[in-house]
């Protein structure tokens, strides 16, 4: 009763709306951190490694076929084909091609040091806000956030720990990528570092105060609850 109580006082956000948004502001967050010169965001460390070693396709197209085998591997981690997981794939290719879109606007601002630090936090703010709306739109998301959120479903680990492991071994795979084809170390700095080690705890935060303030409905719980 209390729960329901406290559900009816909670702000109400459409999923479809928020989806929007974190399909919109991250991509736009990807680009801006990249440009600012700190270093790639964890999420887009892989893709950004083989868009430098493998230029004949951009970031954005490596963006979303990494995250297509970050969709098969939930598939083989649950044993089983699960359809909202190839919907997910589309919210990814979306997410790529507008990480493609931003890009030259972005290449047109300033490029100062006090903007570049102002470009870093604010995408990194963008990020974690995103990440943490998509985590309760209550529909499939980005795969790079779904990943992480099915995977401590599946292990029963917490979200924080498993999104922390999950952005060092993407900064870690990017490092043998790069130096293996490159010969050096490329996008990867000590923003990447911050990142990897404070979003899962940033998103988790956010997460919890969200969970305080709104509740998502969907077209998918306004059928459920009719």
């Amino acid at each position: 009763m209390n729960e329901k109580r406290n559900d009816q006082n909670k702000h109400i956000w459409r999923g479809e709306l928020a989806l929007l948004t974190v399909v919109l502001i991250d991509s736009f967050g990807v680009d801006v951190i990249l440009y600012s010169g700190w270093g790639i965001s964890p999420i887009s460390s892989v893709p950004f490694a083989f868009s430098e070693a493998f230029p004949i396709l951009t970031l954005g197209t490596w963006t979303y076929l990494f995250q297509g085998s970050l969709v098969l591997s939930l598939m083989i981690l649950r044993k089983r084909f699960v359809p909202q997981y190839l919907f997910s794939f589309v919210v990814g290719f979306a997410f790529g091609k507008m990480i493609d879109f931003y890009e030259p606007i972005i290449h047109m601002l300033p490029f100062v040091l006090p903007l570049r630090v102002l470009y870093f936090v604010g995408g990194c703010l963008l990020l974690t806000f995103g990440i943490s709306l998509s985590n309760r739109c209550g529909l499939p998301i980005v795969p790079t956030d779904l990943f992480p959120r099915e995977l401590s479903i599946i292990t029963g680990i917490g979200y924080p720990r498993i999104k922390l492991t999950f952005d060092v071994i993407s900064v870690f795979v990017t490092g043998l990528i790069t130096i293996g084809f490159l010969g050096h170390l490329e996008g990867l700095g000590i923003g990447t570092i911050v990142m990897a080690l404070s979003f899962g705890r940033i998103v988790g935060v956010m997460g919890t105060a969200l969970d305080k303030k709104v509740r998502f409905v969907t077209f998918l719980s306004a059928r459920a609850e009719s």
